[in-house]
């Protein structure tokens, strides 16, 4: 919940088509149930830094900054036009994309993020982000595959997601739900 006490969605994106399909979804999912929906794009500086940078990597840093607020915006408006709707928020959060989306499953309704491997439900998630927010997100997750993202209609399936600790071992399954192209 909000801290309004009204559902909320979060939506994490990354410029991807896929990621792009997840906002659709997410938005129409958030209309339909008058919930927030909230946009999240993880930057994560450190990652592209070594430690024994010197301190000109700091006006690079800030290059990177604005560009992942440039991926956001365009994210944005790719799904909403020059403005979103009243009830959408948009995050630009400074940190690794599994940690961020995580701690932002905390009081949500649904975590909707876009997959860009076929989506079929024996198989493994696809890329670390998803696997890590499937094994540790603290809300049901909305996986939208990158075959959703060309087309114009979805049907989703409720499905039990396998789950794999860092051993490989497979994990209790956890609810999600996957968005799989309509006709498929």
């Amino acid at each position: 919940m909000a801290s309004n006490g009204q559902q909320r969605i979060v939506a994490g994106v990354n410029g991807s088509g896929a990621s792009q399909a997840a906002l659709r979804w997410a938005a129409a999912e958030a209309s339909m149930r008058h919930a927030e929906l909230h946009v999240v794009h993880a930057w994560d500086p450190i990652q592209h830094r070594a430690p024994y940078a010197s301190a000109s990597a700091s006006a690079a840093a800030d290059q990177e900054r604005q560009a992942a607020e440039g991926r956001l915006d365009a994210a944005m408006r790719a799904v909403f036009g020059p403005a979103p709707p009243g009830r959408v928020t948009a995050e630009l959060a400074e940190g690794r994309a599994e940690r961020v989306l995580v701690e932002h499953s905390a009081g949500a309704g649904l975590l909707v993020l876009g997959a860009t491997t076929a989506s079929d439900p024996a198989a493994r998630p696809a890329g670390p982000v998803v696997r890590a927010c499937l094994a540790h997100a603290r809300c049901p997750v909305v996986i939208i595959s990158a075959t959703a993202a060309s087309t114009a209609g979805f049907c989703c399936a409720a499905q039990r997601s396998a789950r794999f600790g860092a051993d490989g071992a497979r994990l209790a399954a956890k609810p999600v739900v996957t968005a799989l192209a309509a006709g498929s």
